[in-house]
C-alpha cells in the first residue's frame, strides 16, 4: 500500500501573533524551531527528534509583552496542523503511550487520537521558571495542542524535582507517544480506528 505523504502547513495570524507550522508524519525529525522563546524552541525539538516527525515553526509575537500569546498559538498551531495531517486518521494505530526518564524525573504520557479534546495535567514544576521561560507557560501549551488536535492527552509525573527534567522528559514522552499513535497500523488494512467507524 502507497500511502500519501502525510504533511501540512498551517498558518495562523492574529493582532498578537504571526505563527506558520509544517508538519510531515512520516518524517526523519528533522526541526528548525523559530518562536523567539529559546526554551520553547528546545522542547519543539524534542518533538522532531523523539518523534520522528519533521517539523517546521516559525513564529513572530508580542514578545515584548510576555511569552502567553506566542506559546498558546504555536500550540494552537502545531495541533492543527498535527489534525489536517492526520485527515481522516484511517489506518492509524490511534492510540499512544510512553513513559520518559530524564534523570531524576519520570513522566508519563498516554494519548488518544480520539476526536475528543481532553487535557489530565499532573505536572508539579517547582519553579517559577526555567531560564527566562515561565512554567505557568507548560500546561498553557498542552491545553492549545490537545484541543485544536482532538487530542485527548493524560500528564503524570511519576517522579522529578528538577523543572527542566520535568519539562523536557513531558515533551520526550509526548513524542514518543505521537509517534506510536501516527503510525500506520498495517492490519487495519484502510480502516478507521473505532469501533463506531468514526473518529
Amino acid at each position: 500500500m502507497i500511502l500519501s505523504p502525510r504533511t501540512a502547513t498551517v498558518k495562523r495570524t492574529t493582532k498578537e501573533t504571526d505563527v506558520t507550522v509544517t508538519v510531515n508524519l512520516d518524517g526523519i525529525g528533522t526541526c528548525q524551531a523559530n518562536t523567539g522563546i529559546p526554551f520553547l524552541d528546545h522542547m519543539l525539538q524534542q518533538i522532531a527528534s523523539h518523534g520522528l516527525i519533521d517539523l517546521q515553526v516559525q513564529a513572530v509575537g508580542d514578545l515584548e509583552i510576555d511569552d502567553h500569546h506566542t506559546n498558546e498559538d504555536v500550540g494552537i498551531t502545531l495541533g492543527q496542523a498535527l489534525a489536517k495531517a492526520l485527515g481522516d486518521r484511517i489506518g492509524i494505530t490511534r492510540f499512544g503511550h510512553f513513559v520518559a526518564p530524564l534523570d531524576e524525573a519520570l513522566i508519563q504520557v498516554a494519548l488518544d487520537f480520539s476526536g475528543r479534546p481532553h487535557l489530565s495535567y499532573g505536572l508539579e514544576i517547582p519553579t517559577q521558571r526555567v531560564g527566562t521561560y515561565d512554567t505557568q507557560l507548560v500546561r498553557e501549551f498542552f491545553v492549545a495542542l490537545a484541543n485544536n488536535s482532538l487530542m485527548t492527552l493524560h500528564i503524570r509525573q511519576l517522579d522529578g524535582i528538577n523543572s527542566h527534567h520535568i519539562i523536557e522528559a513531558t515533551f520526550k514522552a509526548l513524542a514518543r507517544s505521537l509517534r506510536m499513535a501516527v503510525e500506520i497500523d498495517p492490519r487495519r488494512a484502510g480502516t478507521i480506528p473505532s469501533s463506531k467507524g468514526v473518529l
